[in-house]
């Protein structure tokens, strides 16, 4: 794994060993990217099932001002720490040791809105049935918010669903990113 494009540009970063292990591919990290274009200069990030954190690490060398990375498991966890000391971006990221579920559930008062959401949930995860209803019921999202699902392209993602709606979806082979925006907003361009 590496750091694609940015201040960070050819760092190589760890990676957790195991079968359970699913990185974003290149390819896939660069699309995402590219679809965010000038988006994501300033913006504040969240990346949720976070694993590693080489999205959100991409995200703050391309000058994201503020990365928040959600991950429960301890080992992914140790090893998205070390990636951030070894590029020296602790000071623009938050952790949160905990699932997602339980993140989208708590109440963030105080806290200013996300400018883009990230999500790559397990590919065996319903993401309709689990994450859509605790996305469209957060308030977590500034008005004007891209969410982006990372999903297989097996499965079958709503056009929408309460205040989310599909703007768009990229095939890259067994993967989709979904790139959803709220209902209650004017449509950015993606």
């Amino acid at each position: 794994m590496r750091v694609i494009a940015g201040t960070q540009k050819g760092r190589r970063l760890h990676s957790p060993k195991g079968p359970g292990v699913r990185p974003t591919a290149d390819r896939v990290k660069e699309a995402l990217f590219s679809i965010l274009g000038s988006r994501i200069v300033g913006a504040r990030f969240l990346d949720l099932y976070a694993g590693t954190g080489a999205i959100g690490i991409e995200a703050l060398s391309r000058g994201a001002s503020h990365v928040t990375f959600v991950e429960p498991n301890q080992s992914a966890l140790r090893v998205l720490r070390a990636n951030l000391a070894l590029c020296g971006l602790e000071a623009a990221a938050d952790i949160q040791a905990c699932p997602a579920e339980a993140f989208l559930r708590r109440a963030m008062t105080g806290q200013p809105p996300y400018d883009i959401l990230f999500a790559d949930p397990p590919y065996r995860m319903d993401t309709a049935k689990e994450l859509w209803p605790m996305l469209a019921g957060t308030d977590i999202a500034a008005p004007d918010a891209l969410i982006i699902l990372e999903h297989s392209s097996k499965l079958a993602v709503p056009a929408e669903h309460r205040r989310l709606n599909v703007l768009r979806q990229y095939r890259y082979g067994d993967t989709t990113l979904s790139v959803l925006g709220l209902a209650t907003q004017d449509a950015p361009a993606v």
